[in-house]
């Protein structure tokens, strides 16, 4: 009994630990602020040269330095000609002005509920609060190559899935640069770089595509969860936090394909070069007056060109949200290099992933994420009915014993290992294994860690209605019972945000522990009985969808386990 109780505790107490810690340790440190002092490039200078792929290279250009003073997004858009990009998916324009794509919002997606608020901005110009914005180019060395100042000319107005458009650039010494942008219904953007050489002589230009961003954003702050710069390089994920690009300095990597980029929690911008490509790819971090900038850009290996004729290289841009059968499609039909890994799935990917795809199918079918989960929890409990069954059995008959094993405690509760032997030879006299009962807990760990990661990472999940008050499945349930859920005009601290379904979840947590046998240990009986009341303040700030499942999963558990100690009981009579 006691080896079993041990387990149980450990296994709850792992829970708390690794949910607990980010939220605990979230809610009473906040960040702390950017550090100032990290100078790893002088604002708006090149960044360190590249030299695996092309020794002697010039090196990609750092991101121009933004105004001293931010003016608001809108009015910068309107200070030089733009190219509006227009798609199902995708708001914005391109600034003529350094060609760098710097104004894109999400047409499905929105800052809050109400769909008649703002759409979700992504990139944003050079000179307004917080810039983020791509940019291609080449490099070269003795050669006049286009830049952040550089006007381009333009043969459309309006890039949509239909009609992409091209920008021409000439640099007046017998250089003509032409840039082809084209986008998909979604969120690719396919960029195509020409250089015509009609001079003299032979030039080479090193093609490169860079991601620049100022100021550090506000991150959710989960250790379960990356954001900031990452990239797949030669088949490998690697994830850069900002605070340890800041320490840390500078990184370089080399690949053959892969792509780099930043990520938030729903939304990216990553860079891709050509998958067949060798490139030299870099994480930069910068300081411009008081703000942070971070840079990821990729430089591949030199194209000549001789007089009378074309170079060129082709690159891709996503910019938009993270949705998982897009990143899926994107891997299969343009062969890039784990592009799925972009979604944080985390180390259970083998489970998490197929839980996804499972509660997407059941969503199709029903139209409501929630049901989805409930149906899906339905679903699990007859996938572990047969241990469950074998489980809750063996408890029963822990329970049915109880009795005698407090005759055995009042007999050698002084001797501990006569007591002990004593109770081994009765559940082996008895034929029960007292941690039998501590299986489907922890098969059903995995499959919570895996649902709380899809409810967590996925932007399918947000704003996902459910019934009633749970509006987003992705939030916390917004009522609170110390408010009397809203008849008391006040609104509790984040701490005693305690909601109707947590509230469910705890009863149920603690009408199960009726069912199960009691620790004979008094401190363990104590512990056992806080655990609902620990569980319903901790999972309270948690994703509804999470809570929702948890307490339908109890509910299930509840009702098994009462018919099959019924059915011991009567057997017993």
């Amino acid at each position: 009994m006691n080896e079993q109780r041990n387990l149980i505790l450990a296994v709850v107490l792992a829970i708390i630990i690794i949910f607990g810690f980010d939220y605990i340790f979230g809610y009473f440190n906040p960040p702390a602020p950017p550090q100032q002092q990290t100078q790893t490039a002088a604002p708006g200078q090149p960044a360190p040269p590249s030299d695996v792929v092309a020794p002697g290279a010039p090196a990609v250009p750092g991101a121009a330095a933004p105004v001293q003073q931010a003016r608001k997004r809108e009015d910068i858009l309107k200070d030089v000609t733009r190219v509006k990009i227009n798609t199902p998916r995708l708001h914005g324009s391109i600034a003529l002005k350094g060609a760098r794509i710097d104004d894109l919002t999400l047409a499905n997606y929105y800052e809050e509920l109400d769909k008649g608020s703002p759409e979700i901005a992504l990139t944003s110009p050079l000179g307004s609060e917080n810039p983020y914005f791509a940019e291609w180019g080449w490099t070269a060395q003795g050669v006049k190559v286009p830049n952040g100042d550089s006007i381009w000319g333009a043969t459309g107005d309006v890039l949509s899935p239909s009609s992409p458009i091209t920008l021409v650039w000439d640099n007046g010494e017998g250089l003509v640069f032409k840039r082809t942008i084209s986008i998909d219904e979604n969120y690719m953007f396919t960029v195509q770089q020409t250089v015509e050489n009609n001079g003299s002589a032979p030039v080479t230009l090193y093609p490169y595509a860079l991601i620049s961003r100022t100021d550090t954003p506000e991150t959710t702050g989960f250790i379960i969860l990356h954001e900031g710069p990452f990239g797949v390089f030669d088949g490998t994920l690697e994830e850069v936090g900002y605070d340890d690009l800041r320490e840390d300095g500078n990184l370089k990597r080399k690949t053959t394909g892969g792509w780099i980029g930043i990520t938030d929690k729903y939304w990216m911008t990553a860079v891709i070069p050509d998958q067949k490509t060798a490139v030299n790819a870099d994480f930069i971090h910068s300081r411009d007056g008081n703000k942070d900038k971070y840079q990821v850009d990729y430089v591949a290996g030199g194209v000549t060109i001789e007089p009378g004729a074309t170079g060129s290289a082709q690159g891709y841009l996503f910019a938009g949200a993270k949705e998982v059968s897009l990143m899926d499609h994107y891997t299969e039909e343009l062969g890039i290099a784990n592009f799925d890994l972009a979604i944080d799935f985390g180390w259970l990917y083998f489970l998490t992933k197929p839980i996804f795809y499972a509660l997407l199918t059941i969503n199709h079918w029903v139209g409501n994420f929630g049901v989805a989960i409930i149906l899906l929890t339905v679903a699990i409990k007859l996938l572990m009915f047969p241990l469950a069954n074998k489980s809750y059995r063996s408890m029963g008959r822990m329970k049915a014993l109880q009795p005698k094993m407090e005759k055995l405690r009042e007999r050698f509760g002084d001797n501990k290992e006569r007591l002990n032997q004593e109770m081994m030879a009765m559940y082996k006299r008895e034929k029960v294994n007292p941690a039998s009962g501590c299986l489907p807990l922890l098969v059903q760990i995995p499959v919570f860690f895996a649902l709380y990661k899809v409810l967590f990472v996925n932007i399918e999940m947000r704003h996902a209605p459910f019934f009633g008050w749970i509006q987003d499945l992705s939030a916390p349930d917004p009522t609170s019972v110390f408010n009397l859920f809203g008849l008391i005009p006040w609104t509790p601290p984040e701490l005693l945000m305690i909601g109707v379904w947590p509230l469910i979840m705890g009863i149920s947590m603690w009408l199960q522990q009726k069912l199960n046998p009691q620790p004979t240990d008094p401190v363990q009986a104590k512990i056992m009985m806080a655990l609902p009341i620990v569980f319903t303040f901790m999972l309270g700030r948690f994703p509804a969808g999470l809570v929702i499942y948890w307490a339908c999963n109890n509910v299930l558990s509840i009702a098994q386990q009462w018919v099959i100690m019924r059915q011991a009981d009567d057997k017993k009579e």
